[in-house]
């Protein structure tokens, strides 16, 4: 049975196929974003940038026409590093979309909670993230997972790819800007991310389920 669609930024990224993409990271800021994401062809799909005077709070992430889809704003004083995700540039309270944060203030791995912005409640998550794997809810059913590509064009030109697997029916901006969340928490470094899971890789990622 396929999987439910799952649109959250816009139901054009959600792809009947599994679909990977890798997701670039520049070690130093380039006019062309702090993160290039492109399809399995090497045609670039998104970028990522910062916004307002590069601030460090506010990244947006672009369409390949370089058309804003969201904005994702740090919230201030937060013990949780919560993050609030607003569709175009608006920070309006009626644009949220969804909200990531740490599942808790003390923790040693990286184990994030997604809220979408229906879910005013937030005492049960409609994603979450541990380390490299994101989950349907609070459920085992994994959506997404990421994986470190070395090359030594990254070694050389200053860059960290990283290969991102998503199952179908999956809102891919969505996950997209879930993981740009996750490298903030992380202090721009996704590779510690992928090498709490080294377990993870080895034994295998579980096979998508459908609820």
């Amino acid at each position: 049975m396929a999987a439910r669609l799952i649109p959250v930024i816009n139901s054009y990224y959600c792809a009947p196929d599994t679909v990977n993409i890798d997701i670039v990271r520049k070690v130093m800021r380039a006019t062309d974003g702090i993160f290039v994401v492109k399809d399995v062809n090497g045609k670039t799909i998104f970028k990522v940038k910062d916004s307002f005077f590069t601030l460090h709070d506010r990244r947006v992430l672009l369409d390949s026409a370089g058309n804003p889809l969201v904005i994702l704003y740090k919230q201030i004083r937060s013990m949780h590093d919560r993050w609030n995700v607003f569709r175009g540039t608006s920070t309006e309270p009626e644009d949220l979309i969804f909200t990531v944060k740490r599942s808790s203030s003390i923790q040693w791995n990286y184990k994030l909670h997604v809220f979408l912005a229906s879910n005013t409640a937030q005492d049960r998550c409609d994603f979450k993230v541990k380390d490299n794997v994101i989950y349907a809810g609070e459920s085992s059913t994994v959506v997404a997972y990421m994986q470190k590509k070395d090359s030594v064009s990254s070694f050389l030109f200053g860059k960290d790819t990283f290969m991102l697997t998503m199952y179908p029916n999956i809102d891919y901006a969505f996950i997209v800007t879930v993981i740009v969340i996750l490298d903030e928490i992380s202090d721009g470094d996704l590779s510690k991310v992928i090498g709490n899971l080294t377990e993870n890789l080895v034994t295998g990622i579980p096979t998508p389920t459908s609820n």
